[in-house]
Order: structure tokens, then sequence, then C-alpha cells
């Protein structure tokens, strides 16, 4: 098969496995569930070489055998044809598609209904699937032996149940299908950061020229160019009642950016990044605040994280701490960029340095005694609870990161945060804040073959796949 009758054949299991299980669930029919499985991918690798040392994916350490079981191929149809496209152009290879023998539980597939009375009143009985935390795992990320020692080798990082959970947290936590998030996220745990990127996206949509499409609300609905027109960004209720409201400012490909306030802590940094990994964004970038750890700083000065000291523990088990978490040198040079255009070349305001991420938010609430020993031979120059975890957690799923904080106190030089200097502070900033990060993504967005960074691959247990 070639590349795009491949892609076409995985869509095409995928989608009449899913119409086969709604008709299921119509008339009542449950043996014919064994017919509803996900698609499977296989590329035969006859013969090893060396290629273009440059490139970032598309490569293999050995001939032989790599396949994937995959979920909603129509969703990451781009992602694959450019994949197997590279792949191919590298060695050469027999591509196979065919129905695999993993069934797809119905929770997974939209549009399925009456479900939930089936499964009370014992009618599926032995015939259809349940969800099951025994087929979700990340032994491929993780790069555990047994995954990449059997018959076949990985191809891509997930199984199709892991990549099905994870889409449906990010509609759990974000209110909206995973369908339009775009390839380039900003990170924030600011309501008044969504605003402005809101006011960004709304004025783009009007602008002459914008390669930008569409923009998807929190709540679900989507303003297209024609409707932006009359759009107040003020009036425009962002507070949805969901964890993590999100916007996708759309672009042709996905290529457009997406931002989510994710709350606050190490732990939700985790959460929705272990779920985005899975539609394999381009970088995902933090844009919050943080403790100044030098008196020289003042309120507002600018830190751009270029290496990251782990004090929220999330990740011990997945990243050992011996293993350093490098800066991405396409984001750090994006990022310091658009902070020169917007502020202009006095660039006094902004350093670069370690950002501590703790899981205690009150972490400066100790004994001077007890703060001297947990940053004693640190050259930490800012403390915040995410953004660590971000950078972790992009370097264990292969995708580029960064950090660009904002100082809102100086809690060990006798200016902690408190309400009203807070506010000023916040109003003075977020516009010029959030633009920095929309500017350096929209660099990284113009050329993104530039981003795809070598420094994310690993020596072992690595897949083909980016």
């Amino acid at each position: 098969m070639d590349v795009v009758a491949a892609v076409d054949k995985l869509v095409e299991i995928y989608e009449e496995s899913t119409r086969i299980a709604r008709e299921v669930f119509e008339t009542g029919d449950y043996a014919r569930y064994a017919e509803v499985v996900y698609p499977k991918l296989i590329v035969t690798v006859k013969s090893w070489h060396p290629i273009d040392r440059t490139q970032a994916y598309g490569y293999v350490d050995e001939a032989g055998v790599y396949s994937a079981v995959l979920s909603r191929p129509g969703l990451m149809r781009q992602y694959l044809s450019a994949q197997l496209e590279r792949l191919s152009c590298n060695y050469e290879c027999e591509i196979e598609v065919v129905a695999s023998d993993v069934r797809i539980p119905p929770e997974y597939i939209d549009g399925i209904e009456g479900l939930s009375e089936a499964r009370r009143a014992g009618d599926t009985g032995e015939f259809v699937p349940r969800p099951t935390l025994d087929d979700v795992d990340d032994a491929i990320i993780d790069g555990d032996w047994e995954a990449f020692h059997g018959a076949e080798k990985p191809l891509f990082h997930f199984t199709p149940q892991r990549f099905d959970i994870a889409c449906a947290r990010i509609s759990h936590y974000t209110g909206i299908a995973p369908d339009t998030v775009q390839r380039y996220i900003l990170f924030t745990n600011y309501a008044m950061h969504t605003r402005e990127f809101l006011r960004f996206a709304l004025a783009e949509l009007n602008r002459d020229g914008s390669r930008y499409r569409a923009l998807m609300l929190s709540d679900g609905h989507r303003i297209d160019r024609e409707a932006a027109a009359g759009a107040d960004a003020d009036a425009i209720n962002l507070q949805t009642g969901h964890q993590m409201p999100r916007l996708d400012l759309i672009a042709d490909d996905h290529m457009g950016i997406t931002m989510i306030n994710i709350g606050v802590g190490p732990s939700n940094a985790k959460t929705i990044t272990d779920c985005l990994a899975v539609l394999r964004p381009e970088a995902w970038v933090m844009i919050g605040h943080c403790a100044g750890l030098d008196g020289r700083m003042r309120i507002g000065d600018l830190i751009l994280g270029n290496a990251y000291q782990r004090d929220d523990h999330l990740l011990d088990g997945h990243i050992p701490l011996e293993l350093p978490i490098p800066a991405v040198p396409e984001v750090q040079k994006a990022l310091e960029k658009a902070v020169r255009k917007i502020y202009g070349e006095d660039l006094q305001l902004m350093r670069t340095g370690t950002v501590l991420s703790t899981d205690d938010r009150n972490w400066e609430w100790h004994t001077p005694k007890k703060l001297w020993e947990l940053l004693r031979g640190s050259t930490a120059a800012a403390c915040d609870m995410e953004s660590a975890t971000l950078a972790a957690n992009g370097y264990r799923y292969r995708i580029p990161y960064g950090t660009l904080l904002s100082v809102s106190d100086l809690p060990l030089h006798a200016v902690p945060k408190l309400p009203a200097a807070a506010q000023t502070f916040y109003t003075n900033s977020k516009e010029a804040h959030v633009m920095c990060a929309v500017r350096a993504v929209e660099k990284l967005a113009a050329n993104p073959e530039k981003l795809r960074t070598r420094k994310l691959r690993r020596t072992i247990g690595e897949v083909p796949f980016r």
C-alpha cells in the first residue's frame, strides 16, 4: 500500500467498526459486536541503512516489523500521513493495514444510544467489552523492556485504549472535544490570560490576511471570521463550569494555537499533559507567575526557564531525578525574540534561569533554616508549581516545551504576594505577557520542521513516529 491508501484504509476500518457498534445498540444484536475492532498499521522495514543524521523522526535502529493498533485515525490523519511518508522515504518499507483483534469499548464511541440501559440490564453479556485500565499504560513511552522486545516492535507511542481515555478526559476537563485542539499549546492558570488571548483571537479573525479561520470557545461555540466582526470579547462568558477552560484559535492543518487554563498545581499540569500528549502537539509553553528568588528582581520581571529543579515529586517514578531536563533551544530563542520585540531591546527585565517547581503552595512558610536547606546550592531564579512538571512531561512525551514566567512576589525579600499589589501587577502585565508567548509560538509555527528537535529522542526505547 502507498501512504495515502494506508491512511484511508485505517479510517475506513475504524469508521465501519463504529458504524456497526451504533447499529448493534439499535438492533440489540450484541453478538455482532465482535466486528467492532480497532485498525492495525503494520510497517515492515526490509533493510536498514544510515540516513540523514539531522532527522528527528522516521528512522529505526534495525530492520523488522513495526506495528500499532490505532484509535480515531481520522483525527490523526495528517500526522499519520506525515510519519509514514518520512519512514517510507528513508527505508524500503512494506505497509499493511488490517483489522486488529482488539475490540473497541462502546464508551469510547460517539453517538452510541442506550448503552447505560443495556449495561444495567445485562444484555451485553460477554459480547461487548468494557473499558479497562488493564489496557491503559505508558509502557512504550517509558521504554519498558517487554514493549520493545516482542515479535513486532512499537510504531506509535500509545495503545488505542490509552488514546481513547486521554481524548475522553480532554473533553471532560476542558468541556470540548479534542478535535479542534491545535498543535501549539499555551498553558496558564489565570482567567485574565485567557481573556487576553480571546481579545487577540477576535482581532486576528477581523484582520485581513490572518492565517486563522475560527475560534472555538470553551463552551463549544464556534466563532468564524464573519461572526467575529460583531463579537465583544468582554461580553463572552469564559466560565463554563469545567475545570480547565480551553480556547482553540484554529488554523489550517491544526497549526493554530490552543490556550488552556489548567488551574494551580503540578497535579493539574501532569493530568492535562498526559492527555494532550496523544495528539502529538508541536510544542507547549507555560505562561504564569512565580516568586522571584533574587533580591535584584522587581515585580513584573520575566523569567525564561532554561533549567528545572523538580521538587514537585509527580514524575519521579517515570523520570529519575538524576536525568536532566534540557531546555529546548528553538523554543528558548523564539520566546526571547518575542520578548525583545514586545518590550524593546532593553532586556534588563528578563533573565534566563532555573525554575524551581514545588507541590507546596506555601513553600515559603517555613523557618529560615528550612528555606536555607531547600535552596542551598540551587541556582533557582524563580519558584512556581507547574513549570517543571510541564517540562518533564514534555521531555517524557518528546514534545518541545518552554516556560515564560512573570515575577509576582519576592517572598524571601519581604515582598509577599498580597491582594492589592497583586491586582495592580496583573492589570499592568497580562497583555504583554500573553503576547510574548503568542508571538513565540507563531514564529515556531512558521517553520515546524526546525522545531522537531533530536534533543528529545531516546538512545534506546524509541519509536519511528514523532
